[in-house]
């Protein structure tokens, strides 16, 4: 059998991710090599004429008709960074976005330098939660999720990154907190599902292999952000604050929900690309 090299397997996976409309072929490649040889990106271009082993050339074969068929990166590899976090990923969550990292740093600055708990609800990976307790060692954070797969994962990535102040419960967002009835939180903050089930966007890209019932919520997406303000008003201790992220297009529907509720204090904070992302308030008292 003919060798193959680096350089070539790169270039010919390159053609076969063009030819199915990868929008980063290159990086898609590259990453998935890296994945099969356990090397950084560093070792591709440092050694582009070392040959593969069959066994290696076959599992990259593998990899690139996984995601020719459009199968995300990080459910092929099973990891996503996420605030400079190596986070553990499957397909019964969403794959962390760097959108949501808005969120964590608008949780960050609500929180200051206090101590107390915050509450993560729709953990999935357990991204939000690890972020705010890798940040604040004096925080505890509880995550949330309805998916035992999901709790299951974001426990394991507590244990992975050595992160104790951070632990996850199973059910339906506040239901679990209920055993717990004198906890009260400083911040109550969700990445919800916030898509309206006729959004073209559901069609397109990672976002076909995710979990529906992660993305969807009824009321044009708004269903489970005004569920989760209305609840939140008896788990938050007096100027406790409750945080959403949610589509480029709701900051205002956002902002009406929390104003309807009795919030203060309530603003949006845009994303990199300048989108509306963010949407915040305050209890009163």
């Amino acid at each position: 059998m003919t060798q193959v090299t680096i350089d070539e397997a790169l270039k010919n996976a390159v053609v076969r991710l063009s030819a199915a409309q990868s929008d980063s072929p290159s990086l898609d490649a590259a990453v998935l090599l890296c994945h099969v040889l356990d090397k950084p990106r560093s070792y591709l271009l440092t050694w582009p004429d070392r040959a593969l082993t069959e066994e290696q050339l076959a599992s990259f074969d593998s990899l690139i008709s996984q995601r020719s068929e459009g199968q995300p990166i990080a459910y092929i590899v099973g990891e996503r960074e996420f605030w400079s976090l190596p986070l553990n990923v499957s397909k019964s969550t969403l794959i962390p976005r760097p959108d949501t990292e808005r969120l964590v740093e608008v949780s960050l600055e609500l929180l200051g330098t206090n101590s107390g708990n915050v509450l993560d609800l729709g953990t999935g990976t357990g991204a939000i939660a690890l972020a705010i307790a890798s940040e604040r060692s004096n925080v505890n954070v509880w995550g949330v999720d309805l998916q035992p797969e999901a709790v299951e994962l974001a426990s394991k990535n507590a244990k992975k990154l050595a992160i104790s102040n951070a632990k996850f419960l199973c059910g339906s967002w506040f239901e679990p907190m209920k055993q717990f009835i004198d906890e009260k939180f400083q911040l109550i903050v969700s990445n919800p599902p916030y898509i309206d089930e006729a959004d073209p966007h559901l069609l397109q890209g990672d976002v076909r292999f995710e979990p529906v019932t992660a993305l969807v919520a009824d009321e044009n997406g708004l269903a489970d952000i005004r569920h989760i303000a209305s609840e939140a008003k008896l788990y938050l201790l007096p100027k406790g604050w409750v945080a959403f992220e949610h589509g480029y297009d709701q900051g205002q529907p956002v902002r009406e929900i929390l104003s309807e509720l009795g919030y203060q204090n309530i603003t949006t904070e845009k994303d990199y690309a300048g989108n509306d992302r963010v949407s915040f308030g305050q209890l009163e008292k």
